[in-house]
């Protein structure tokens, strides 16, 4: 017995299939997102979810209480990086959420230069 198209086209969309995709960013692709978020960004929330909201963008209001990289929003919505950083995108310019560039250890000075430094201010 063959699958009927039907039930090829709904358990794709429970699957996050391309036509999933696409409603949930309203046809957008990569081009209209911000270029400064990657995987490491952090996301923290500025404002509550709201009904009216679509469902993402209300979960990740909801999630972002506590900074949240963009790498983990994607994980926990299931969804790929590219639609979440749309859909942060979207909540950015509604000023819902405020993004971070999240802290690279190569730019932290070295604690032992840090140590002499305090050490030397403590001496004068």
């Amino acid at each position: 017995m063959t699958p009927s198209p039907i039930n090829d086209a709904s358990s794709s969309w429970e699957q996050g299939g391309p036509e999933r995709l696409y409603v949930i960013t309203g046809g957008r692709g990569a081009a209209g997102r911000r270029a400064d978020l990657d995987l490491v960004t952090l996301v923290v929330a500025r404002a509550a979810a709201r009904p009216e909201m679509q469902p993402e963008h209300a979960s990740i209001l909801r999630m972002c209480h506590y900074p949240l990289s963009m790498a983990e929003i994607s994980a926990y919505l299931k969804l790929p990086f590219s639609v979440v950083a749309i859909l942060v995108s979207d909540l950015l310019a509604e000023s819902s959420v405020e993004v971070r560039a999240a802290v690279r250890t190569a730019g932290i000075p070295d604690p032992e230069l840090l140590k002499a430094v305090m050490y030397g201010l403590q001496k004068l």
